[in-house]
Order: structure tokens, then sequence, then C-alpha cells
């Protein structure tokens, strides 16, 4: 019998969400040859009794477990050597604040399986809280502006009970005639377009978001080929695209000074494009407030300059010399940049996510050689994999 372990988060801050809720736990039981255990926890955002409501042991000590799984990075001190672990390490894009974790998962003989790395053949990513980062950054992006403006108010998501109660408030709300622009084509911008349907903001193609101004809330949705294209062919192939990004130019720079809130959801890492440059904006720039939900340090979006809390999610940025101030200010543009933004709604993002965890993932783990678990198996028994090989190269710089 297999027997799995609900680790309890260790970060400073911890994050409240799980792999696995209560009545997920029961299903697997009840269906496998599977012992689940969980680990107490003051902060999780299940509660014990929760667990024991549905025959779920709560334990302290998880060292006889093989499989344990959380959300976010574990703590070195808190790994246990010859562990198979599921958690974001973060490490994938060579994540400087995560190579002792890394080198602390090798040297342990740990095998790591990453989250972010669990991928359907067509490398579309399979698990994740895409969805409800997309949801709550929206709903961030919208509620900063109001505050910026005065024009309207909203709670703050994490008020809210769950996305139901959420959802309360947008019925009657009547937004002035804003314009937002919504990056990306995967469950980041699913989570959005959510949001913008919810608060009956119309949806409208390219060439009239460009060519004129509405008496109503609208966006528009620029994914791949409306983002970027390439430099001299003036083409998008997503493949090429992907394996050559260094050609591409963003698009975007048309929509901003004609856009009041931007709201980012796509992937980025160092050679893909910037969707804009600092020296873009300059007194043409429209924008006043960008939900950069991918969240990456001067990626994508080069006004990202750090994470903000749940708590304080905006920060302004000055338009002339981008130094970060206070949010709201006259002449700054308001960034919402959040690491955890699925935290807000932590019980509807867990269902989620252990629904997929269940449906495409489970089996696999209790299997053997399964393609989808070894594509995303970063270091297997201590070894870092075929496939991450580039990691073993920067372990050692």
């Amino acid at each position: 019998m297999h027997q799995i372990g609900l680790i309890r988060e260790g970060k400073k801050i911890p994050d409240s969400r799980v792999a696995l809720t209560p009545q997920q736990c029961k299903l697997i039981q009840e269906k496998w040859p599977v012992k689940i255990q969980v680990q107490s926890s003051i902060t999780r955002c299940y509660s014990d009794d929760e667990y024991r409501q549905q025959q779920i042991e709560v334990v302290e000590n998880l060292d006889h477990c093989s499989i344990l799984m959380g959300i976010k990075e574990v703590p070195i001190d808190l790994l246990i050597p010859n562990k198979t672990y599921l958690f974001f390490s973060h490490t994938k894009k060579k994540q400087e604040y995560n190579k002792d974790l890394l080198q602390s998962i090798v040297d342990k003989k740990i095998t790591l399986i990453d989250y972010e790395c669990l991928e359907h053949e067509d490398g579309q990513r399979i698990i994740g809280f895409g969805f409800f980062a997309g949801v709550v950054g929206a709903h961030n992006g919208i509620w900063a502006y109001g505050k910026r403006t005065g024009l309207f108010n909203l709670p703050r998501v994490f008020h809210c009970k769950d996305y139901r109660a959420l959802i309360r408030h947008y019925f009657g709300l009547k937004l002035p005639n804003i314009k937002i622009v919504v990056t990306g084509s995967g469950r980041v911008a699913q989570g959005i377009i959510e949001v913008m349907h919810m608060l009956d903001i119309v949806e409208v193609e390219t060439d009239e978001y460009l060519s004129r101004d509405f008496s109503y809330p609208v966006f528009v949705q620029l994914k791949g080929a409306n983002l970027y294209t390439h430099r001299e062919l003036l083409t998008y192939k997503r493949e090429h695209f992907h394996a050559n990004p260094t050609e591409y130019r963003s698009m975007l720079l048309p929509y901003l000074s004609c856009t009041d809130i931007l709201m980012n959801g796509v992937y980025w890492d160092k050679d893909i494009p910037r969707l804009f440059e600092l020296s873009d904006v300059d007194e043409q720039f429209r924008i006043q407030t960008i939900a950069d939900i991918t969240d990456d340090l001067n990626g994508s979006v080069p006004l990202n300059l750090g994470d903000q809390t749940i708590e304080n999610p905006v920060y302004g940025v000055n338009r002339v010399d981008f130094y970060k101030t206070l949010p709201f200010e006259k002449d700054s543009i308001d960034v919402i940049a959040v690491g955890n933004l699925p935290n807000e709604l932590p019980r509807d993002a867990s269902n989620y996510f252990g629904e997929q965890l269940i449906k495409y993932i489970l089996e696999g783990l209790l299997g053997n050689q399964n393609p989808i678990i070894e594509g995303a198996t970063m270091v297997k028994d201590g070894l870092i994999s075929p496939r991450f090989q580039y990691l073993q190269q920067w372990l050692m710089e």
C-alpha cells in the first residue's frame, strides 16, 4: 500500500493551500490502495478536524510516508532524505534564490516531481493554480482602478468566504467605460476572462479596440498571434516562437495609448520579448493600473519592481524615474504584483488543484514508467534528470 503525506507548509509566510482536500483524500483512500496522512497545521485552509471528519489520520511525523505533497518550496531544514516530494520548487528557470534548495535536494538523494513540469505531450501544463490566480489578479486590478479613480468600490478577495461569495459583489456594479487588455491564452487568462464576463465587461476585436472609444467597459484578449510577431517575416508560428523567441517582438505598443488597465497572463522567461520597455512609458502611455498576474520581477512587465503581499498588493511606479512610490499617486502607475494570488481563495483553489491531480496524475504517481511523471521528475534519487541537465550545470557555477 502506498503511503502519501500532506506536509505542513513551512515557508516563513505560510501558504494556506493544500494539494488534496479532506473529501478528496477520502475518495482516494476508498478507490486506490493508498493511505493518506496529514501533518497537523494551524494555517491550512482546511482544519485538522475537517480531515479527521473524513477519517483521514492527522499526525505530526511523516517520516514513514514515501510520497510527500506540498505546495510551495520546502525549507531546506525540513527536507527528509530519500523521499519523493511533489511541490512547486521554482527552480526550472534557474531562480537564484532557490539554488541552495535544489542542491539540498540532490545532496539528500530526494526525488523531486515539480508540479510546474507536469505536461501533456504537446507541452500544455496539466496542473496548477493558474485559473484562480487569474480570477484574483483580475479582481485586484479592477479593485485597484476603483481605488485610484474613486469611481466605484469592491471588497478585497480574501475578505470573502469563497468564490461564490465574491461574485455576489459583481451583481449590479456599474463600471465606467474603461478599456482593458488581457494578455495570454492559458489558465491564468481563462481566470481573468471569467471575471470580465462576471462584471459584464464586453470583449471586442483588436481593430475595433484600437480604433474607437466605447460608452461601456470593454476588453481585448491578446494571444500569441496578436501579441508577438517575427521581426523580419512579420508572422507568428507558435512552435517557432517557443523555439526562437529572440527572433520576435511585442505588438503591444499600439495598445499602450488607448488602454486603462493591463492584465498580464503570459508565460515569460529571459529570452521572450517584454510586452513593452521602460522607454515606451511616455506621455502617450495611458495605462494607469497593471495587474502583473504572472509576476516576474523585471520580466514581461518592466515596471514590476518586486512582490507585494496579499494584504498590501499595490505599489506605484513613478512615470519619470521609475522608482517605487505609494499606490494611487497622480504621477505613478499602479502595479499589482503578488506571488501567491490563489491564496486569497484557498479552498476553491485547493479543490480545483486536487481535482486535476486526481484526474491526470495520481494513477501515474502510483504506477510505473509514466511519461508525464517522468517528464516532471527534476531529480531522481539525488541525480538531476536528463531533461534538466542544464540545472546541473547551473549548480556547478
